[in-house]
């Protein structure tokens, strides 16, 4: 279940985002998008009960191993590819596709997840946003002139800290999306591209110790994306990560998904029945409700009753409410899957 205050909506202006992601998941009835079963809301949140993925998330999965065999990436970005072309066949734009949002299912296949930026631009994802950022913390200087192994443990052991905060990260975000000056679901794929390098490098292309100097690597990409010599990678693994990450008119997909399903990274793939066959890697499930393939959540307290403050007057967000009009959904196919709808049901009706 995903809970939402409405006071936060409102005040972070929100409330496009979470729509866009009850729509996405209401349209998108497809096996690489989590499936949403209702969404309803109450005074104070809104709700989303969507499908449970005991497999974890890719984030996860990768701070778990250091790196992944070029089979298994294949596999993994092979998944990926076929999931993000499932969501912009239907006309959106994810912008926010990083390993958190890769989550897995009790075989390992991948499923996308947190559609909350397919309209409107969070605070995170502006240019300014990341100039402003006062530098609390050292600069990169140490972090430049760590070898790659250090580079990997420092960014493990930073990165759950980046999923849980506020800010976020830039490093998985086209340098496009950045600019002013527009950008297209070509996007996604550049997203694809990091995520492939730090499937097989053990860290993203553009880490730093700050997300300001994240920042600034993204748009420096063409003198920062560069491959540390002494971790083995093939040719056609290179190849197609610098045809991810380039400028986007040259970006691999411009054309459509079938240049990036002809390259010859993923030759062998069957791309027909790759959901059918065994994962690359199995998961292990002991029961139903197994949770641990998920990291450790913090502690959160959105379900403890919030007393109005001067911040959020109670009546402040009872009078917008309106804007959470039509938000309820439920999903019908628990009756009609099993064909027709049990008399008792009729009568009720």
């Amino acid at each position: 279940m995903k809970i939402l205050r409405k006071a936060d909506m409102l005040e972070k202006e929100q409330v496009g985002h979470i729509r866009a992601e009850r729509d996405i998941l209401v349209e998108a009835d497809s096996l690489w998008v989590v499936k949403m079963f209702y969404s309803f809301q109450d005074k104070l949140n809104l709700y989303l009960i969507m499908e449970f993925l005991p497999g974890g998330d890719m984030m996860t999965l990768l701070m778990k191993k250091d790196t992944l065999t070029e089979e298994e990436t294949q596999f993994y970005i092979a998944e990926t590819v076929l999931a993000i072309d499932s969501i912009h066949q239907l006309g959106f734009i994810h912008r926010d596709i990083k390993p958190d949002n890769l989550l897995l299912d009790s075989k390992g296949h991948v499923k996308l997840s947190d559609f909350g930026l397919c309209t409107g631009l969070k605070k995170a994802h502006r240019t300014e946003f990341y100039r402003n950022l006062n530098h609390s913390l050292p600069s990169d200087f140490t972090f430049q002139n760590m070898n790659s192994k250090r580079k990997a443990e420092t960014w493990k052991r930073n990165r759950r800290q980046l999923a849980f905060s506020t800010v976020g990260t830039p490093d998985y975000i086209a340098p496009e999306v950045f600019m002013q000056t527009g950008y297209n679901k070509l996007c996604d794929w550049w997203s694809l591209g990091v995520i492939m390098y730090e499937m097989l490098i053990g860290y993203p292309p553009f880490c730093s110790e700050t997300p300001q100097e994240t920042y600034k690597k993204v748009m420096n990409w063409k003198e920062t994306l560069t491959f540390p010599p002494e971790v083995p990678i093939s040719e056609k693994a290179k190849d197609l990560i610098l045809r991810f990450c380039c400028e986007w008119e040259h970006r691999i997909g411009a054309p459509g998904v079938e240049e990036i399903k002809s390259n010859s990274f993923f030759e062998g793939v069957d791309w027909e029945h790759i959901r059918e066959r065994p994962a690359a890697i199995s998961i292990e499930i002991k029961s139903i409700d197994d949770t641990s393939n998920f990291d450790e959540f913090p502690e959160s307290d959105i379900l403890k009753p919030t007393v109005a403050t001067s911040n959020h007057p109670e009546t402040d967000y009872k009078n917008k409410d309106w804007v959470f009009i039509n938000y309820t959904y439920k999903r019908f196919e628990g009756l009609t899957a099993r064909g027709a709808i049990p008399s008792y049901m009729k009568a009720a009706k």
